[in-house]
């Protein structure tokens, strides 16, 4: 059993020689976005126990940028704020899996 209900781990690295990378696409700013949202729709609390977390490389870079839903394993990339509006909607508050941003 998973102490959180969900756990999302964003890839959050920056390769120093400029290589792909989820950094490069924004992760820093995506997991702070995806993070307050959570908080203020009120779904990080300990009735719902969402947690959102940064995390190294993923080895998924040339997918990028890409997050880890925890306990169901499922990996997702995204192009903006409003694909992770989708994926908290959808997947945190709902369990239903976001086929089209699904890698």
């Amino acid at each position: 059993m998973s102490f959180y209900d969900k756990h999302v781990f964003f890839c959050t690295n920056q390769r120093e020689d400029g290589s792909a990378c989820c950094n490069n696409h924004g992760a820093q700013n995506a997991r702070d976005y995806m993070k307050s949202r959570v908080k203020e729709l009120g779904i990080s609390n300990r009735q719902n126990n969402i947690r959102i977390n940064s995390a190294g490389c993923m080895n998924r870079c040339e997918l990028g940028p890409v997050i880890v839903v925890y306990p169901e394993s499922i990996w997702y990339t995204y192009k903006n704020d409003s694909d992770l509006d989708e994926i908290i909607e959808q997947h945190l508050k709902h369990g239903r899996i976001v086929d089209r941003l699904k890698i």
